[in-house]
């Protein structure tokens, strides 16, 4: 166990991106259903958020639903657009009242009604807390941000209000979903995959990664600070050298 005075406060990543894998077949070595591993996932998204909080870290980023989630059976979409009301009830006021604030990345065009507004409520009501900022990043998909930032540039090419030669990565920066957010500093995956899904690909340029066989509901507040731990005990280069 990483005690939290061993973690070095000047060293600690300020962004870190979380791939919440392996709700499933968690509950399925324990005789439940998909939901209910969906539903510990949803609960445990709480627990490490207060303990990165208490970390010190700036910003936790959560893949909650991805673009190509909507591809999986619709059972499991109408359960999955129901979590968001369930964090709401079950989790918020504790994130809340650890001065967290929520913000979402991702598309809104798609989500019902009702979950746009309680997307909203939860931002209105946490944006002055002066925490750590939990980004739920909920219907995203970085190939479809990225389409997006195009785009959008495109049209202000086109208007007149943007230069091509002004173009450059803060340009890009400014039109991400995540605009504001620093890039990513470490990437957590957990239950043994080893692949980005699609997942902040602008944003983990130059991230440090770490996958570990333990699925998402059984990743506890001990695991991310060894995480963390391990992540000050590399040498980031940046694409230079280091003596």
């Amino acid at each position: 166990m990483i005690r939290l005075e061993k973690l070095k406060k000047r060293e600690l990543p300020s962004h870190v991106a979380l791939i919440l894998d392996g709700n499933g077949r968690w509950a399925k070595r324990r005789g439940r259903n998909r939901q209910y591993g969906h539903r510990q996932g949803a609960l445990n998204v709480k627990t490490i958020a207060i303990e990165a909080n208490r970390i010190g870290i700036e910003v936790l980023s959560v893949y909650a639903f991805s673009t190509e989630n909507w591809k999986r059976p619709q059972k499991e979409i109408d359960f999955l657009m129901k979590m968001p009301k369930s964090f709401e009830e079950e989790s918020s006021d504790d994130i809340h009242d650890s001065d967290i604030r929520i913000v979402f990345s991702g598309r809104r065009d798609r989500i019902d009604h009702y979950n746009r507004g309680l997307m909203e409520k939860l931002e209105e009501r946490t944006k002055d807390n002066g925490g750590m900022i939990l980004n739920i990043c909920f219907d995203y998909g970085s190939r479809d941000e990225i389409v997006n930032v195009v785009k959008r540039v495109a049209k202000k090419v086109k208007k007149g209000s943007m230069s091509i030669d002004a173009i450059d990565e803060s340009t890009i920066e400014e039109h991400l979903y995540t605009k504001g957010l620093p890039s990513v500093d470490l990437l957590i995956r957990t239950s043994g995959e080893q692949r980005l899904s699609n997942y902040l690909l602008w944003q983990n340029a130059y991230a440090e990664f770490c996958f570990t066989k333990r699925p998402w509901p059984a990743f506890k507040e001990k695991h991310l600070r060894k995480a963390v731990y391990d992540y000050q005990n590399r040498n980031r280069r940046f694409g230079g050298l280091k003596g």
